[in-house]
């Protein structure tokens, strides 16, 4: 890990373990969630180039599986994680394979397609609850003897959770797979020629993301112990991308930078109502004329070194 990535991992790593003391610890809790969100669908279309405007299906679908699997089953949460972590995983293979088969704009009309299907159905399904959604999950007893309850214990549970899938993402990004993933976002053909399974490669990589975007989904529902249809709402699938772009496309970093002034600006501009959205809406636009590379891409290219 070069130098100046090792300094930003550490910045990172502290402000997450000393702005509870001055922050409210479920605001972080919720940025946390949504960063590893971001960094999963920044993996795929950042380094993958493939864009998705249908990720919060799996956010959706992870948050249902673990409500249900915590209510409902009496999942400690550690299981109830893994069972909508898996629900996630499966969505991805299934609507991956036929994901996959378009590219481009194709391939985005067709996530989104999905991902509206999903939203209809858990709309209509009893389990869900419909607009009610799922709510007063128990958060339980980590490994049988954590409390949950305390939030305190909850905030170090999604710590430990965020740093793990970012250092997975990290990883994934830095091995032999992760350059190959670079050279077919940079000249798909080419990769082709060199004898890749393109495919193969596009799939997995969908399918890593859909895993991850599911962990951010149902570490989520057990902080806010609710799972409701807003996590799948297409309009989700938009404010990941807003992050990611906004953050830096392609960046490490980015998508967290990214994730934590979108959660900002809805969390201290609540009072504006309706108008967060066009105030949101403007600062994006101010942002992407000023900083194209997004914020942390600008400032690794003030440093010239790749953050």
């Amino acid at each position: 890990m070069p130098r100046s990535q090792k300094i930003a991992l550490g910045v990172m790593a502290a402000f997450f373990l000393l702005a509870p003391l001055v922050v409210y610890p479920v605001f972080l809790m919720k940025a946390m969630c949504f960063a590893l969100f971001a960094c999963a669908f920044n993996l795929l279309i950042g380094f993958g180039g493939l864009l998705s405007f249908g990720h919060a299906m799996f956010l959706g679908t992870a948050g249902y599986g673990a409500a249900h699997a915590a209510k409902v089953w009496g999942f400690p949460p550690e299981f109830a994680i893994l069972f909508g972590t898996a629900a996630a995983a499966l969505l991805g293979l299934v609507t991956g394979l036929l994901a996959i088969r378009r590219q481009g704009i194709y391939f985005a009309m067709i996530t989104l397609a999905l991902a509206q299907m999903m939203y209809f159905f858990y709309l209509q399904a009893a389990f869900t609850h419909g607009e009610d959604g799922i709510q007063a999950v128990p958060r339980g007893m980590l490994f049988g003897f954590i409390d949950l309850a305390n939030v305190w214990a909850m905030y170090s549970t999604v710590f430990a959770i965020f740093m793990a899938g970012f250092l997975l993402i990290y990883r994934v990004i830095h091995s032999p797979f992760g350059q190959v993933l670079k050279a077919i976002r940079e000249n798909e053909q080419r990769a082709i020629s060199l004898g890749y399974d393109v495919d193969r490669y596009k799939l997995l990589a969908y399918l890593l993301s859909a895993t991850l975007a599911g962990v951010a989904g149902a570490t989520k529902t057990l902080v806010f112990q609710l799972a409701s249809l807003t996590d799948a709402h297409w309009s989700m699938s938009g404010e990941v991308v807003l992050m990611t772009l906004l953050g830096g496309l392609g960046t490490v970093f980015g998508p967290v930078a990214g994730a934590l002034i979108i959660i900002s600006l809805e969390n201290y501009l609540a009072q504006l109502g309706a108008w967060v959205t066009i105030v949101q809406g403007v600062i994006f636009v101010i942002c992407v004329l000023t900083f194209r590379r997004g914020v942390i891409g600008e400032i690794g290219n003030w440093l010239r070194k790749p953050l």
